[in-house]
């Protein structure tokens, strides 16, 4: 897609979706903040810890290293009849919004291509970390539950984060860190449109790109 076309993409993106009075660094800061107390609330209610408990942070982290991967690769760029809505939104306007030649913001409103609407919180809380972390509360332990809350709210935090990095200017002192320069690489590939359906699913960490061979390397 050309630089002009790109452009194009994005003034009717606006004019359709964000509203005049959409504040990009408000959104940013209503995710940051709301994530940030859930995971306060989890480490303050912890109580002696055992060795085996503190597996639950690892074991967390793959398995939502793991949805991310079947998320990104499966409904997010395949439609499908109950989940049209996420293809849409991803594939359709984030792709076409953001290309590889394309890959910032052009101002702060542009924060809303990227960060999930505030509902997604209410969404990822109410119907995911709360229900399963209920779940473990009774069948396993406290801390476990605490701790598979902690570790699921904090991956995502830190999917939105370094997602939102990605798209920073290529001058922007944090593009220029080590590893955000490669992992940035990595995602700047996956909006290759001829590749973005077969490569780079991982947003975060590549370890599933990696394990299931989906990783694209120039």
């Amino acid at each position: 897609m050309s630089q002009q076309k790109v452009q194009q993409f994005r003034e009717e993106f606006r004019q359709k979706y964000i509203s005049p009075r959409y504040s990009g660094p408000l959104h940013f800061s209503l995710t940051l903040g709301t994530t940030s107390l859930v995971i306060f609330i989890c480490l303050w209610m912890l109580s002696d810890v055992t060795v085996w408990e503190w597996m639950t942070i690892p074991i967390t982290f793959l398995y939502a290293n793991l949805a991310e991967y079947l998320v990104h690769k499966g409904p997010m760029h395949h439609k499908t009849r109950f989940l049209g809505l996420i293809f849409q939104r991803h594939t359709k306007e984030h792709h076409s919004f953001f290309t590889k030649e394309e890959t910032t913001f052009d101002g702060t409103q542009d924060y809303y291509a990227v960060l999930f609407p505030p509902v997604m919180l209410v969404f990822f809380f109410g119907f995911f970390a709360l229900p399963v972390g209920t779940l473990i509360y009774l069948l396993l332990s406290p801390n476990v539950a605490f701790l598979f809350v902690f570790t699921a709210v904090a991956y995502f935090l830190n999917y939105e984060i370094l997602h939102f990095c990605y798209h920073l200017a290529p001058d922007h002192w944090v593009s220029k860190l080590p590893f955000m320069k490669n992992l940035r690489k990595h995602h700047t590939y996956h909006h290759d449109q001829k590749l973005m359906s077969n490569y780079n699913f991982n947003i975060t960490y590549p370890i599933c790109d990696w394990l299931f061979k989906t990783m694209y390397v120039e």
